[in-house]
């Protein structure tokens, strides 16, 4: 989705060149709370969407309320704001977008509504009463790469993603490195599609990776095409977005998923309490704070294997560092040196891959 994922290169200006400064005061809703969803596309999308519907009854388990939504409500300024102010209108004092092309329109309507409190997944702005917000999914993928190196006879693995930018970037290189750690010699092969939701070049994609002998295929687009061509051509895949092993039960392995209400539970809770601080960069969740985790694991994987993913997730919520130096790319180019770690900005501005990572178009 290119809502979510222009993020790139506006967030790294963000982090890497805004000074860091802290707002006057929290924020503080002068009315009781009342929350509500602005979804960008249908809540059974079986994806990007449908993660956030299913958090939703969580959420409002957590927060003791009910969270109306409306759907469908594109990247369009003149239909997200009316969306938003039908809302506002009501008495909703608590709005949550979800999608990177409201960005501009909820930085207006936060101006607008200094009473109201705003967040947006995705998006790249943010305020006294703005919090965009996005997971580290690298942080799952490599999980899932673990499983696919794991579970791959051949060690060619293969990677459909969309746009060779940086929040895709970081999944294709987080998923060769998992890959390694189970066999060092596995290489991914990724071909981009150049669109986040397309299920003719997805097949074809995937379908050109079995051709020449890939096992297991992950991705980073928007539907489970990827998984449903695995499982027709007798081999594995791991998803991404929510546990796709509903399309593809007998092939896909794992899946890269959103835990958004681990996130969204716990910031609506600090809205209703008052004083709220949001993040002046937006907030930037790993598997320790909800966002992003994997599903795991089909009953294909060994328990060996299971164990330690299972392992490595835990040193991850202790702080393992994904991208820790020494790190070079296929050029054999220094990307991160020894006892570094790659900082947020390097991460939205990742133009580079590890070596044994193969790209095609």
């Amino acid at each position: 989705m290119a809502r979510k994922f222009v993020i790139a290169s506006l967030s790294a200006a963000v982090v890497c060149g805004a000074a860091a400064y802290a707002y006057a005061a929290g924020f503080t809703l002068s009315a009781p709370p009342k929350v509500a969803f602005l979804y960008f596309a249908d809540k059974t999308d079986g994806g990007w969407t449908q993660a956030f519907d299913e958090a939703k009854p969580k959420i409002e388990k957590a927060i003791g309320m009910e969270i109306p939504f409306v759907e469908n409500v594109p990247e369009v300024a003149g239909q997200i704001r009316p969306a938003a102010e039908r809302f506002i209108q009501r008495g909703y004092d608590i709005i949550i977008g979800t999608a990177f092309g409201y960005s501009d329109t909820f930085k207006e309507l936060a101006e607008k509504y200094h009473k109201v409190a705003f967040l947006n997944a995705s998006g790249t702005t943010n305020g006294a009463n703005l919090e965009s917000f996005y997971g580290r999914t690298y942080e799952s993928q490599y999980l899932c790469g673990m499983v696919a190196g794991a579970v791959s006879k051949t060690g060619k693995l293969g990677f459909v993603a969309a746009h060779p930018i940086g929040p895709v970037n970081w999944t294709i290189n987080a998923y060769e490195l998992g890959a390694q750690k189970m066999n060092p010699k596995a290489t991914v092969t990724v071909i981009f599609t150049g669109a986040w939701n397309d299920p003719v070049k997805e097949r074809a994609a995937a379908q050109a990776m079995a051709d020449q002998g890939i096992d297991v295929i992950g991705q980073h687009v928007d539907t489970p095409t990827p998984q449903v061509v695995a499982q027709e051509r007798g081999i594995y895949g791991t998803g991404h977005h929510r546990d796709l092993r509903e399309f593809a039960p007998k092939a896909t392995l794992c899946s890269s998923a959103w835990t958004w209400d681990k996130h969204l539970g716990p910031t609506l809770k600090k809205i209703i309490a008052g004083n709220w601080e949001p993040s002046p960069y937006g907030a930037f969740p790993g598997i320790k704070d909800g966002g992003t985790d994997i599903a795991c694991c089909s009953s294909v994987v060994p328990k060996e294997a299971v164990d330690k993913v299972m392992a490595e997730r835990q040193a991850i919520i202790d702080g393992k560092q994904i991208y820790a130096g020494p790190l070079k790319d296929t050029n054999g180019v220094e990307r991160v040196a020894a006892g570094k770690n790659l900082d947020d900005a390097g991460l939205w501005k990742m133009d580079w891959f590890v070596p044994g990572v193969i790209t095609q178009k």
